[in-house]
């Protein structure tokens, strides 16, 4: 079943949020525009807006207060993809040539930055100071998770706990906020607007999870980007945890992950290491019940038409292939 297929109950409002990204990064400077424009041209899932507009549709069929939001929410993730670019030294995301790679680090980082920005001078608009806190806080964690996925490179000695607050800040918090945002903007009772919070992390947690699975076994052409480029940048995922604690070769995957030069050079030993392993099952297995736990904040939900779509997608991200 195409991923699309989940979004249609909002699928018009998508293609305004869509037409509205380049409108709301019109800069006077050239250069800017030019990264910008390719930012938005490279494409995307648009899961956040998505969840956005899905969360918000429990509560009524006009969906317009909500399309600013959808829109801010993508920026935010287009800037924090900007900024990993730059520090991941990556030349393609999705298939497509990054700003980094056409602009440089420094036409990026302002790039990024104007982005930012430009997503909360919408969220402005709004004149609630609750929506700018829950933003507030999303992203200077988000900053967080950053800081810790750059300390935590080649260091094998972090266990489950360490990568658990790593794909939290780095996935998870942003799809639990579009969630809140949508429902924050309807204004939702207290309780629901906390299930449609705990929906998106939960389902946020597996996705990254499925990502990281992706990264080691899925082919470059389907992942729009190099095969273990994870494990070339030292980013320890959980399959390589499972096989550091439990595989016979977990000694010799211990010293290859531990040196950067290993990582970037020998990195498909180090993916033979893991798949040998049972270490792409037991992520597997993590997602799903990540999956299960976002499907069960559902029940605490009214009865609406995208309830199902809700649930449906949880399933859709264990099976996922891209």
């Amino acid at each position: 079943m195409p991923e699309i297929s989940f979004f249609k109950p909002v699928e018009e409002e998508l293609a305004l949020v869509e037409s509205s990204l380049a409108d709301n990064l019109d800069s006077s400077i050239n250069i800017m525009n030019q990264a910008s424009v390719h930012l938005i041209k490279a494409g995307g899932k648009r899961l956040r807006p998505a969840f956005a507009l899905l969360a918000a549709r429990f509560y009524g069929e006009d969906l317009v207060e909500v399309i600013p939001a959808a829109v801010a929410l993508e920026l935010i993730h287009m800037a924090t993809l900007v900024h990993d670019d730059v520090i991941d030294n990556s030349s393609v995301r999705r298939g497509t040539e990054t700003v980094k790679s056409g602009w440089g680090n420094r036409v990026s980082i302002y790039a990024g930055n104007y982005v930012f920005a430009r997503s909360l001078s919408i969220i402005s608009t709004y004149q609630r100071s609750d929506l700018i806190d829950v933003l507030a806080r999303a992203s200077m964690k988000i900053c967080e998770g950053e800081i810790i996925q750059m300390l935590s490179c080649y260091n094998v000695n972090l266990g489950l706990k360490n990568y658990l607050r790593r794909i939290e800040r780095k996935t998870a918090l942003l799809i639990s906020v579009s969630c809140e945002l949508g429902a924050m903007i309807r204004n939702a009772p207290t309780q629901e607007i906390l299930a449609l919070r705990n929906y998106g992390y939960y389902l946020g947690m597996g996705f990254q999870i499925t990502d990281d699975i992706l990264d080691i076994i899925a082919d470059e052409k389907t992942l729009g980007k190099p095969t273990g480029s994870d494990i070339r940048q030292g980013v320890i995922t959980l399959p390589a945890l499972y096989a550091l604690k439990h595989d016979p070769n977990r000694e010799e995957l211990a010293q290859l992950l531990s040196s950067p030069e290993a990582c970037a050079n020998k990195a498909e030993r180090i993916i033979e290491i893991i798949t040998d392993s049972d270490g792409i099952d037991y992520a597997y297995y993590a997602t799903q019940h990540f999956a299960l736990k976002a499907q069960k904040q559902l029940d605490l939900l009214p009865d609406s038409a995208v309830k199902q779509n809700l649930y449906d997608i949880a399933d859709f991200i264990i099976a996922r292939e891209y």
